[in-house]
């Protein structure tokens, strides 16, 4: 049993925090403005794609990069590098993830059984950004961005402006976050010759572009909410996203990076969370 508790340190399980609350939200706006129906049984098959979708996309990056992870002294202690997962269980657990992924698509909105590769071609090829551009963060954000656009197409089996705004708040949130992660390999990404943002223009540029993405962010749920003809809740929420980003960017310096995993784990934790909590009053609620 040894090997489940390996194999969810693996994959990061824990992680699903980040991206799961804006699918659910993604799921609620759609309802709320296009009128479609939104049941638990909705809700389940979104996560279950949801999560067969990101223990995919992190086994892809686990493998594809193990490589790199035990040329790293950070990451050398990672399951594949180490040896106490071998590539064969960690690509069984991405076919069982995928076929989990692919049960529910067949239970969502038809749209989606076409639109499904996009996604899983995206978890493939982003584990190959950071050897080519330094704008692998960006393509990170566009990833881990798709879960509130596709949990609106898979509700609604339509698209618009709210939920591709939606798409790119995320998008910008989560390069900006990754940019932060990622001053803590700097000296290791120089000389292995792997690509980002803070190795090729440094750690203080890279905190400021992290700066102007989550201004982004904020801007980008703002609009969501004028679209989406939001209540209170809903700008409470965003209001709140901004207060914990700006909590964020108090944590690191270029000067400091020793509570880069505060920033990067608790302050991010709390993001998803508080705008779900807020867009599920909004529209759930009586009022």
């Amino acid at each position: 049993m040894r090997i489940i508790g390996h194999l969810r340190r693996l994959v990061a399980f824990e992680h699903t925090i980040f991206a799961l609350p804006f699918a659910y939200a993604g799921m609620l706006l759609a309802g709320a403005v296009t009128g479609a129906a939104v049941t638990w049984q909705l809700a389940g098959w979104i996560t279950l794609a949801m999560a067969g979708a990101r223990t995919l996309a992190m086994v892809a990056n686990r493998v594809i990069d193990a490589r790199i992870d035990a040329a790293n002294p950070r990451t050398a202690g990672r399951e594949i590098p180490s040896g106490v997962v071998t590539r064969t269980q960690a690509l069984l657990l991405g076919a069982v993830s995928a076929a989990l992924m692919l049960l529910a698509v067949w239970q969502l909105d038809p749209v989606v059984r076409w639109l499904w590769p996009i996604p899983v071609a995206m978890f493939i090829a982003y584990p190959f950004m950071k050897r080519i551009t330094w704008a692998c963060h960006g393509f990170l954000g566009l990833t881990v961005g798709m879960a509130a656009p596709a949990a609106w197409v898979a509700t609604a089996g339509t698209v618009g402006w709210v939920p591709v705004l939606a798409w790119l708040a995320v998008a910008a949130w989560v390069a900006g976050f990754d940019l932060i992660y990622a001053t803590q390999d700097v000296e290791h990404d120089r000389r292995h010759g792997l690509h980002s943002l803070p190795a090729r223009f440094g750690v203080a540029a890279a905190l400021v572009t992290a700066r102007i993405l989550h201004v982004a962010t904020v801007l980008g749920l703002a609009a969501v909410a004028v679209l989406a003809g939001a209540g209170p809740a809903h700008w409470a929420a965003v209001a709140v996203v901004a207060a914990v980003l700006t909590w964020e960017h108090t944590l690191v310096s270029a000067d400091d990076l020793s509570r880069v995993d505060k920033a990067f784990f608790t302050a991010n934790g709390y993001v998803g969370i508080a705008y779900l909590a807020g867009v599920a009053a909004d529209t759930l609620l009586p009022g």
